[in-house]
């Protein structure tokens, strides 16, 4: 039997609608096709692109205009149009915000149940303290704050340091379960460079890691390590063949935070490749060169430290503009979430 064309609220007597909304009920099949759309999602979520040379120099006027003791953490959140601007979304399920610290600055102590990454983009001097480690950031590096572990941030050098956050708040916010604590400051317990040190070289844990596994064991991945990673898969991978690699717990392979995936992509020069159609919503930030993204019927062009949205079910190709130079993304994405939900498609 077709559904095409389901019945409507006009097609029922108004005193029986007026009831059910008396009722707090409503008909579900008006709005099936709303919610349950044929062949795929009925997406809000738009290919957006935000420029870092639109978007860096209000984030430094944020600086003079708001002390770090009146804004806790200092953020120009990355909101899709699609999605509503008030909502502060990337994608559906995803947060993006850029974050400012000056020298000197620190900001406070707390934990919280959204899961966090920070992905640094300027700046030197800056550093996370998580549980106790003191983790330096440096340009395209990955620090995680993963969901109730305790992190602040401080910067010990001069200039602005930049670094994006990315979150699954839409989602915790979502299900009515965000919120954080405060605390005192941290005393550093732990030798800077303790966790990259234990866990600084692929195929190699430490012994212990055998019999007692931790969920977070590694919360700095320096960019240092990852351009060198990509760059070594890319001179054994076939022309044509998508040189990525994730981001991942060594000690058990899977993905880092329980519903957001990391992962890093290297376009060799000239190359223009096709990325898998997936369920999975992402956002992809440039770490390094130049190029553009294709994404079903929109085109963007992007340069180093802009950042794209790119919606679920989304047809994307990716073209690096230089012919000598490679050029480096960041993607964040929900797969993870999709895996865990049981939903996660790749259609190709």
């Amino acid at each position: 039997m077709s559904t095409t064309h389901l019945g409507t609220v006009e097609d029922l007597p108004k005193d029986y609608y007026e009831k059910l909304v008396a009722n707090n009920t409503l008909p579900l099949w008006p709005a099936l096709r709303a919610v349950l759309p044929h062949g795929k999602p009925a997406r809000r979520t738009q290919p957006v692109i935000w420029r870092y040379a639109d978007v860096r120099p209000d984030l430094l006027r944020a600086g003079e205009l708001t002390p770090i003791e009146k804004a806790e953490r200092r953020v120009l959140v990355l909101c899709n149009p699609g999605l509503g601007l008030d909502n502060m979304q990337a994608t559906a399920s995803i947060y993006i915000g850029l974050q400012l610290i000056q020298p000197g600055e620190t900001a406070p102590n707390h934990k919280h149940s959204p899961s966090a990454v920070r992905f640094v983009i300027e700046g030197e001097g800056g550093f996370t303290v998580v549980n106790g480690e003191k983790l330096p950031m440096e340009k395209g590096d990955l620090i995680l704050t993963p969901p109730g572990l305790w992190h602040e941030h401080g910067h010990e050098g001069s200039g602005p340091v930049v670094w994006l956050d990315a979150l699954d708040l839409p989602l915790i916010y979502g299900i009515d379960a965000s919120y954080c604590t405060e605390g005192t400051s941290q005393t550093i317990d732990k030798v800077v460079g303790t966790c990259t040190a234990r866990y600084g070289r692929g195929g190699l844990l430490p012994y212990s890691a055998l019999d007692q596994k931790t969920h977070y064991p590694l919360l700095r991945f320096p960019w240092k390590d990852v351009r060198a990673a990509l760059q070594q898969l890319a001179e054994v991978s076939p022309a044509g063949q998508l040189v990525q690699l994730a981001y991942v717990n060594p000690e058990t392979g899977a993905e880092c935070l329980p519903t957001l995936g990391f992962s890093a992509i290297m376009l060799r020069p000239g190359e223009q490749i096709r990325l898998p159609l997936r369920s999975a919503s992402s956002v992809v930030h440039v770490v390094e060169g130049a190029g553009a993204a294709h994404v079903d019927d929109a085109q963007h062009r992007f340069s180093a430290a802009d950042t794209l949205a790119i919606p679920t079910h989304a047809a994307v190709t990716l073209s690096n503009a230089s012919a000598d130079q490679p050029a480096f993304l960041f993607m964040v994405d929900d797969a993870p979430l999709h895996r865990k939900l049981g939903i996660y498609e790749v259609f190709d």
